[in-house]
């Protein structure tokens, strides 16, 4: 059986094909999608006993980056594709 959470080993394999000089950031709020600086990574025990490893959040008010990029948002499903309404013609003064 293969446990729902990710893993350390799921985590590096997934960011070893990426640019080792990219920042790393936290996608959170699916309802109001931020973008996240991660200032710190822990280690810690689960009440089972077993390891778990937090990303943490820095503290610091530049920690929330903002907005999340709406392909981003999109990606994860959070937000369907916004497309730009249709343009319709421009009416002109005098009434035409």
């Amino acid at each position: 059986m293969t446990s729902p959470e990710m893993t350390v080993g799921d985590l590096i394999d997934l960011l070893s094909v990426r640019d080792r000089s990219a920042p790393v950031r936290l996608a959170m709020n699916p309802f109001f999608p931020m973008a996240h600086r991660i200032e710190r990574v822990l280690a810690s025990v689960e009440e089972t006993g077993g390891a778990v490893v937090y990303l943490a959040e820095g503290r610091d008010e530049g920690s929330q980056l903002g907005h999340l990029p709406t392909e981003v948002a999109v990606a994860l499903t959070w937000q369907g594709p916004v497309q730009a309404p249709q343009r319709r013609t421009r009416r002109r003064a005098g009434g035409n």
